[in-house]
């Protein structure tokens, strides 16, 4: 891991022996959770766009919202294949 920013470094370090663990572990799972927020916002526009279908419209089927959502989640996925191409 390279740091740039010596303070972040130094926290990082500190907690890293706080929770006994290896600095490079914090790291990886904030990542993680930073990746799964980033799925999760992609995933709200379909949400609200089938929140919004239910009160103009009493109602969408599930299945038509969970295909959106599994097409929403392939276009990430291939999109980040793309970029790693």
């Amino acid at each position: 891991m390279v740091f740039h920013d010596e303070e972040l470094y130094t926290h990082l370090k500190v907690e890293a022996a706080r929770r006994h663990t290896a600095a490079s572990e914090i790291v990886a799972d904030a990542v993680r959770e930073w990746l799964e927020s980033r799925e999760d916002a992609e995933l709200l526009p379909v949400i609200e766009a089938a929140r919004t279908g239910w009160k103009e419209k009493g109602g969408r089927p599930w299945s038509e919202v969970e295909q959106e959502m599994e097409e929403a989640v392939s276009r990430r996925e291939k999109q980040a294949e793309a970029r790693s191409a």
